[in-house]
């Protein structure tokens, strides 16, 4: 088996686990990560580089956030996905979060994929760093507590699960939406309150956090003309998420699109 392996773009996870490759003895080349701290790593600087030298590379998690090209918060360089799908043709990217848009251009470029988040045990495990830093971006954009308020969870999925988990270790008083009649009966058994995704508009002025993970339009001009200005909105659905921003700006509802990703995300809001 080659001891080389290629890691192009991703954030300070990829960094870590470039270093735990070098521990490992195998050779790290890298693009796009050049302000990662070396430690035995080498930083080339063309994609070629890191071609000639393995068959597989790495990236990050989520692949991209636009859709057009792939995340590098640790560069300073731009690498389109179209662009590079050229570059690895008879290569195969490992990455995560990667929608069919992208499977497609990869089929026309030649290039394999392989989505870790398909892997459901790494699917369980990426939730929980997502659901920490969802509660971390509540408690920074609010000024007051989860401790004793009351928190809707829309979606009752992996993320969806954990989230309420630890919002009820905190003290908050936690109401889960759910289609699914087995999710509304777990919702029950876990001492969750209960809401009938069908009757989410019901009760929506008393809560003073909402997080979604559901990956659809929930929270459209109609259900958000019921939420109090004071009510935080934390959007973990894939893009383009699950609120309408434009009107959540309109009425002054502070809404932070924050893209299933972890403490290490990049959020935006509308105030």
């Amino acid at each position: 088996m080659s001891k080389n392996i290629g890691i192009i773009g991703g954030d300070l996870r990829i960094s870590k686990l470039a270093e735990l490759f070098a521990k490992d003895n195998y050779t790290v080349h890298t693009y796009a990560l050049e302000e990662m701290e070396s430690g035995g790593i080498i930083k080339h600087k063309s994609i070629k580089d890191i071609t000639k030298n393995t068959d597989y590379i790495i990236s990050g998690t989520p692949l991209t956030r636009d859709g057009e090209t792939i995340l590098t918060p640790l560069s300073k360089e731009t690498v389109r996905i179209d662009e590079l799908f050229k570059k690895l043709k008879g290569k195969t990217l490992i990455a995560g979060s990667i929608d069919e848009t992208i499977h497609k251009l990869a089929k026309e470029n030649n290039v394999g994929l392989i989505d870790i988040l398909e892997k459901e045990e790494l699917a369980i495990l990426n939730a929980i760093p997502t659901a920490e830093g969802a509660i971390e971006v509540a408690m920074k954009e609010s000024e007051t507590t989860l401790h004793g308020n009351d928190s809707l969870v829309i979606g009752y999925g992996r993320i969806g699960k954990i989230l309420s988990k630890m919002l009820t270790g905190i003290g908050a008083n936690v109401y889960c939406t759910a289609r699914k009649q087995w999710d509304l009966a777990m919702i029950e058994a876990m001492g969750y309150n209960k809401i009938v995704m069908a009757e989410l508009e019901n009760g929506l002025e008393k809560y003073d956090f909402i997080f979604n993970t559901a990956p659809a339009m929930v929270l459209d001009k109609s259900r958000l003309s019921k939420i109090k200005k004071e009510c935080i909105i934390v959007d973990l659905a894939s893009k383009p998420g699950g609120v309408d921003f434009e009107v959540a700006e309109e009425k002054g509802i502070k809404a932070i699109l924050a893209l299933r990703t972890t403490r290490q995300s990049r959020t935006t809001y509308s105030s």
